[in-house]
């Protein structure tokens, strides 16, 4: 299992980013598409509460996300395993946590990835994490900008 950690201070109360990480209908005001990101679909429940279900689709795969985890302000955790494209690549097991934690005039926010990648996606794996780490800075830099 790999895990990817990035870490931003945002000048915004803990409140206000943590409200735009589970507004995930609201995700489209903040973070726009991306080749591994279309967009936030299918949300079973809004607001967000742990087991709200959601779909996210790329051109590499549809990932089917769970919330696992949810103590406003503070720790969000998305379950989220991505059925690749084509499907005999098999399913990447994702888990997405943000922890929110007071700092000077702001808040620290750190993204924890980990990522299972089946045996098919083994010989390919820097490239996949590569892919993941962009996306994960992409994200985080793009709540920072909406939040501040």
């Amino acid at each position: 299992m790999a895990t990817i950690t990035l870490v931003i201070e945002i000048d915004a109360p803990a409140e206000r980013v943590f409200e735009a990480l589970v507004d995930l209908p609201g995700y489209g005001r903040w973070l726009s598409d991306s080749t591994d990101y279309a967009g936030t679909t299918k949300i079973s429940t809004d607001p967000v509460t742990v087991g709200t279900t959601y779909v996210e689709r790329s051109r590499t795969g549809v990932r089917r996300g769970t919330v696992t985890e949810l103590a406003a302000p503070t720790r969000v955790t998305f379950h989220q395993p991505m059925t690749m494209r084509p499907r005999l690549l098999g399913v990447i097991d994702i888990r997405v946590t943000y922890t929110l934690s007071p700092v000077d005039g702001g808040v620290r926010v750190e993204r924890v990835v980990t990522a299972d990648l089946p045996w098919q996606l083994k010989p390919v794996e820097p490239l996949v994490l590569s892919r993941f780490r962009r996306e994960s800075r992409r994200t985080i830099d793009a709540l920072k900008a909406f939040a501040e």
